[in-house]
């Protein structure tokens, strides 16, 4: 099935499996983008209230028949889940060829869609590189973000399509080959997820500082640090490490074990990367490094 960017392209018949964060969300996006959500699954109450609030009047339906009434299909299930699933769906006949069908994890690639490939359905990944919360905001987040996309190398049509949909919901396709797909998603993972670990940490540390307004405290200074990294690379660290102040590093040492010393390693390994790569940069001199490392080595007094 063709399909050109833009409200311009071929309505397209929408199903859903399930309206968990991800599926709804993109379900409303592509609703808002001129396709119809003609059907989604949702089991638990969670579900059924995110259908209901991003998907309101869109028939609830097993997910077998949500695949009958789809032309695009779009499996927003656990990624362990996939391959069992498209199984299922073309072992009892509710898939068919031409149909498009498309998962949203970030670790697999087209292969978790193997058996319905093989009955001749288009199979794609996508992506939506962004934290989900399931409200309707988040539609209009994507407008701002990327879509991972991936299909078979042998079938450009098929890059064409996953790129299409993705402009359609305002995002920029990027395309990952089908063997990058774990490291893209790890990368994603590593930044995000962790990013998040290490925000409320601080924010804990902050509190047990006696500091109440710990979000009004952080926000600018972990703002600008996001900014300039993207912008500047390795070029953007400041602070005692690149600094090569040890005698800052065993303070911070003493302090976090007082603390909570569940921070200390966490902190000791960022802060060896940081010299590492402050070193690397050249805005940190040999032997300022080696003085932090000695100091990371050395238990807190």
């Amino acid at each position: 099935m063709a399909m050109s960017a833009g409200r311009t392209g071929p309505r397209l018949r929408v199903g859903v499996i399930s309206a968990g964060r991800v599926g709804a969300v993109l379900g409303a996006a592509l609703q808002r983008a001129g396709h119809q959500v003609v059907a989604v699954s949702a089991v638990s109450d969670a579900s059924l209230r995110r259908a209901e609030e991003l998907l309101p009047g869109v028939a609830v339906l097993p997910p077998d028949e949500v695949a009958k009434q789809a032309d695009l299909l779009l499996l927003a299930v656990p990624d362990d889940t996939i391959a069992g699933l498209v199984r299922g769906l073309v072992a009892t006949e509710s898939l068919r060829a031409g149909q498009i069908l498309a998962h949203t994890s970030g670790a697999h690639g087209v292969s978790a869609l193997a058996a319905a490939a093989e009955a001749g359905v288009l199979a794609l990944a996508l992506h939506p590189a962004m934290t989900f919360t399931g409200r309707p905001e988040d539609v209009e987040r994507l407008s701002n973000a990327c879509m991972a996309v991936t299909a078979s190398s042998a079938d450009e049509a098929g890059w064409h399509v996953a790129e299409a949909l993705a402009l359609e919901l305002g995002m920029e396709p990027v395309r990952v080959p089908e063997e990058s797909r774990r490291l893209y998603h790890a990368a994603l993972t590593h930044g995000s997820n962790h990013l998040i670990t290490l925000v409320n940490e601080c924010a804990e540390l902050l509190r047990s500082a006696g500091v109440d307004n710990a979000d009004r405290v952080m926000a600018p200074i972990l703002s600008a640090s996001l900014d300039n990294a993207l912008r500047l690379g390795d070029r953007a660290i400041t602070g005692p490490v690149m600094r090569g102040d040890a005698g800052t590093v065993r303070a911070h040492l003493a302090a976090l074990d007082e603390a909570n010393p569940a921070v200390l390693p966490g902190y000791r390994e960022m802060a060896r990367r940081t010299a590492e790569r402050a070193e690397r940069a050249g805005i940190l001199r040999a032997d300022g490094a080696a003085e932090v490392r000695e100091a990371l080595d050395e238990e807190p007094s």
